[in-house]
């Protein structure tokens, strides 16, 4: 019976691959009397798309490309065999579609449509992009074609939608950098914080989301007693946006600096402030007293603090 049913399974799969066979050699036959033949199957690939039937078209496109090297349209059914592939949304098809446009662009570099080849190459990463919380290899490729793209095309009527694309992307590399300086402004170990939101400022001053950067850079740095340059970072917050969030609490705290600034004598910032008449502390003359020979100092250390996100290179202070 086993042995049977085997037979029967085999029978079904060789009938069908046959099928597929004769209505793929269907698909591909040109009818007699037609006279441009890669037309004929440049129009049906584009049918098919229109019907978005990916891989039908992506049968007629590479007939063409295949069997006739010297039509004019050969560059054409190029492209749309990457567009066949990009738009059937699978990873495969992302990969397939990446090959595709890389060789339009190694073929035809001077092609008219080079400059949409470049842009759908870019698209393929872009559509790959994972959320911020993830690896963000993808991304950082879709920047790198983006980028590529308004270094050799920068008068193309695809210039608004690469400019809309790469915002979009920079935003989300951006805001993998900004959570994880958020996570260790939450873990309270500021110097990490500190390194991730500058980083973003820096490398992306026109991050969708700065106004979190703002002011979170600005409570982090009033945590460790650097005032003055968290002021101006409350300023930016309260000029660049009308609506946010952080305005109120930024208002606050752009008072209590301040204050604190306005109190504090020139030379401390960074420094312990001691009270009133309370007696200097050791060393508060400013003159660094070594430790005597034989002896070794242990930093202070939170308990608690909690190590560094995982992947960064950054290392908080050990635990105590």
């Amino acid at each position: 019976m086993t042995m049977v049913m085997a037979r029967l399974r085999l029978a079904v799969v060789l009938g069908l691959a046959v099928m597929a066979g004769a209505c793929a050699t269907k698909r591909g036959n040109i009818p007699t009397g037609v006279t441009e033949p890669d037309k004929y199957l440049y129009e049906q690939g584009q049918a098919s798309m229109t019907d978005r039937k990916w891989f039908t078209a992506r049968e007629y496109f590479q007939q063409l490309v295949d069997g006739y090297p010297q039509s004019p349209l050969r560059a054409d059914a190029k492209l749309g065999l990457g567009d066949a592939y990009l738009n059937d949304g699978t990873t495969e098809g992302k990969l397939r579609a990446e090959r595709e446009f890389q060789e339009f662009l190694s073929y035809f570099p001077t092609h008219q449509k080079a400059d949409y080849a470049q842009f759908k190459l870019a698209m393929t990463h872009f559509e790959q992009m994972p959320k911020a919380e993830r690896d963000q290899t993808e991304t950082r490729a879709a920047l790198e074609q983006f980028e590529a793209f308004r270094t050799r095309y920068p008068n193309s009527p695809l210039m608004p939608d690469v400019q809309e694309k790469e915002r979009i992307a920079r935003d989300r590399l951006s805001e993998s950098i900004y959570k994880v300086g958020y996570f260790y402004h939450r873990a309270r170990w500021y110097p990490g914080a500190i390194s991730r939101f500058r980083q973003v400022l820096q490398e992306d001053p026109q991050f969708t989301g700065r106004d979190a950067v703002y002011y979170y850079l600005a409570e982090a740095l009033v945590t460790v007693r650097l005032e003055a340059e968290a002021l101006p970072l409350l300023d930016k917050l309260e000029e660049e946006f009308i609506e946010s969030e952080f305005l109120v609490k930024g208002a606050a705290l752009r008072e209590q600096v301040k204050t604190t600034l306005a109190q504090r004598t020139p030379g401390t910032e960074g420094s312990p402030t001691a009270a009133p008449g309370a007696p200097a502390a050791p060393g508060a003359s400013g003159v660094v007293t070594p430790p005597a020979q034989g002896t070794t100092t242990t930093p202070v250390v939170k308990p608690g603090t909690p190590p560094p996100a995982s992947g960064v290179d950054a290392k908080p202070v050990p635990r105590g």
